[in-house]
């Protein structure tokens, strides 16, 4: 098709960073700017009654601009990255039909990059879900994770020894993460599609005034009732198992109130998981290229980034 009749690709900014830098109040003053839309891409506020321990948007927020993929499923309900960027590009379309802006905004890179990048090209990990099939091969043997591996993707199984517990635990990782077995990736390994025009923000503070940050929001969500939201999760049946309740914050106050810790040790580790939670945030963001970087405090200088981009040509 000639270039000059081909559709131009929509545009979306993403406004990414590690969590409490404040990128909810920055993504509300942008989007007020630029007649924008805020799209979550934080992988704990799809959660319905995960509120509090999500630093989900408040409902003050959600009046002064609409945002989506907010409460979209139930803490058992399993979701990942593929699911996230079905579900965003069905927003996004949505949204460029009617002019408005997306802003994807949020902390979970994966989500992010499944979303501008396609899943396939990136080999995604979850060390969580790595260290959870380790310990299951410890248990039961590397020759029944091999079977496994033949149920879910024998493709890939005809390819590698049955001993090797390496490549064994890497296919069922991806393959838990993505819900799609890994001899489908690297047979589109290198596939790009690129649907989108994009303007990456991240934002970021000197790792002393984040810290700070972070041990405020800690005691702020303590005294917005994070425990009472935790016991009712509890009581309605979603157990301490679920990879929702596994997530920072809710882990923590499990074993708090199941007695697996005192309260005193619980704020101490909640702490220093989310400081750590926040370093891997930097080191993920940090080696994309893409990203162009900028203090909360220069919410001018964003808008100003936003507006040139969206009024630049075709990319």
């Amino acid at each position: 098709m000639n270039q000059h009749f081909m559709k131009p690709r929509p545009k979306i900014i993403v406004l990414c960073g590690p969590t409490a830098v404040g990128k909810t109040s920055c993504a509300i003053r942008l989007s007020l700017a630029v007649q924008g839309e805020i799209v979550n891409a934080d992988s704990m506020q799809i959660y319905r009654y995960m509120d509090i321990g999500t630093a989900k948007p408040t409902e003050i927020e959600r009046q002064r601009v609409r945002h989506h993929l907010l409460d979209i499923a139930d803490p058992d309900e399993p979701f990942d990255a593929a699911k996230y960027a079905a579900a965003a590009q069905q927003v996004i379309q949505t949204l460029n039909e009617k002019d408005i802006v997306p802003i994807l905004t949020g902390g979970t890179g994966l989500y992010i990059k499944a979303l501008v990048n396609g899943l396939f090209e990136m080999a995604p990990s979850d060390p969580q879900v790595r260290e959870r099939l380790l310990s299951t091969a410890e248990t039961i043997g590397v020759d029944r994770m091999y079977d496994r591996l033949r149920e879910i993707d024998p493709e890939a199984a005809s390819k590698l020894h049955p001993h090797d517990n390496h490549r064994i635990i890497r296919a069922l990782e991806v393959y838990e993460i993505t819900g799609k077995p890994i001899s489908l990736h690297q047979k589109r390994h290198g596939f790009s599609d690129q649907p989108y025009q994009v303007l990456k923000i991240g934002l970021m503070t000197d790792r002393e005034s984040l810290y700070r940050r972070i041990d405020s929001r800690v005691c702020a969500m303590m005294e917005e009732g994070f425990l009472d939201e935790v016991k009712k999760l509890l009581a309605m049946g979603y157990e301490a198992g679920l990879k929702s309740m596994q997530s920072i914050g809710y882990r923590h106050l499990t074993d708090y109130i199941q007695g697996r810790m005192d309260w005193e040790e619980t704020i101490r580790t909640l702490k220093r998981d989310t400081r750590r939670y926040a370093k891997r945030q930097m080191t993920w963001f940090g080696r994309d290229g893409e990203v162009l970087w900028k203090t909360p405090d220069e919410a001018g200088d964003i808008i100003r980034m936003a507006e040139e981009f969206l009024n630049s040509g075709q990319g």
